[in-house]
């Protein structure tokens, strides 16, 4: 089973749920930047939560099903078709072989996750299937994917057999057919033009003076062209820090938001670097990574204090939706 790669898009590669237990090497993690709408794309068509997907950004691929699927797509509205008929997100979907996904303008946010039933069949490496296109490894080739490209999909499970089955037969004779039922609540996010990420005060937050503090927590940013997998640079006031001398390199993670000695914040994203020696100012709550990764190049943002003990609340909030959404899909997938 596989898919044709008629049209290559901005930047498509394939993320899972990450290259783990290597960072004390200097091996990143990667993975993709909204995971949590990768995680609901995979539990949708019954495959474990960090399967192998397609991060789409912002101008997507055209893509040909070279044999019968049950897909989902999540995250950002890229005004996606199937068959020239407009795809509806977050939820399951039987196509036939043959059929052709396109993707339009970008409506809402700029990544979107496209999963198959049974994953994606390509090799592992150091444990995972994400591409990490700085060094070239994992995913097809270690690349972003390109017109012309066949990359191979492990095939439907058992489960996602009968599903589609029972989707296909409520339009007989069409090329695919989507479920009438999709998660309520809603499992990500809505996506803001201009949305307010919480966060908690970083170490080094102290280095910093109260003119710049607040600054930080007032100003819109603006999310530049220079950004990418690895960062966002901000556009907005400088954030001078007081004098003193150079921190030592230490620790950073998804979501850390440094400030080099120019001023201009940078947050830290899937392909950040393990250890950093600028000032981490603050430190993006988990539970608003969705949000946070959503924010297209020169799109805004500001962002919004809160204590660790409700980052922990609303983290808690989230997993205990997405664990019991999961529960239902199980036994469901199974029945």
């Amino acid at each position: 089973m596989s898919c044709s790669i008629l049209r290559a898009g901005l930047l498509t590669t394939i993320q899972d749920g990450g290259r783990r237990g290597y960072r004390q090497a200097g091996v990143i993690v990667s993975g993709p930047m909204d995971a949590l709408a990768l995680r609901v794309a995979n539990l949708l068509v019954g495959n474990r939560p960090g399967a192998a997907g397609l991060e789409i950004t912002l101008l997507g691929p055209t893509i040909r099903f070279e044999a019968d699927h049950l897909l989902a797509l999540t995250g950002a509205n890229l005004s996606a078709t199937l068959d020239g008929e407009p795809l509806p997100l977050n939820r399951p979907v039987a196509v036939r072989r043959g059929c052709e996904l396109a993707f339009g303008p970008a409506r809402s946010g700029c990544r979107a996750y496209l999963a198959l039933s049974g994953g994606l069949a390509v090799p592992a490496v150091l444990g995972s299937q994400s591409t990490y296109l700085r060094a070239g490894i994992g995913g097809f080739q270690g690349r972003a994917l390109r017109a012309g490209d066949v990359v191979p999909a492990a095939g439907l499970t058992l489960a996602g057999q009968r599903l589609h089955r029972q989707l296909l037969a409520h339009r007989p004779g069409r090329s695919w057919a989507a479920a009438t039922w999709f998660p309520a609540p809603p499992l990500t996010p809505p996506l803001s033009a201009t949305p307010l990420i919480r966060a908690v005060r970083g170490p080094e937050y102290g280095l910093f003076s109260e003119e710049s503090q607040r600054a930080f927590w007032e100003a819109a940013f603006t999310v530049t062209p220079s950004s990418d997998r690895m960062g966002y640079r901000l556009a907005g006031p400088e954030l001078p820090r007081l004098a003193g001398p150079e921190i030592l390199s230490t620790a950073v993670t998804f979501g850390t938001v440094q400030v080099p000695a120019a001023g201009g914040p940078i947050v830290l994203l899937a392909d950040h670097q393990t250890t950093g020696g600028y000032p981490r100012i603050a430190q993006v709550i988990t539970a608003d990574f969705s949000q946070l990764a959503q924010v297209p190049p020169g799109g805004r943002l500001r962002f919004q204090e809160i204590s660790l003990s409700q980052a922990h609340y609303w983290y808690l909030c989230q997993e205990k939706i997405i664990q019991h959404f999961q529960r239902g899909l199980a036994l469901f997938h199974h029945l």
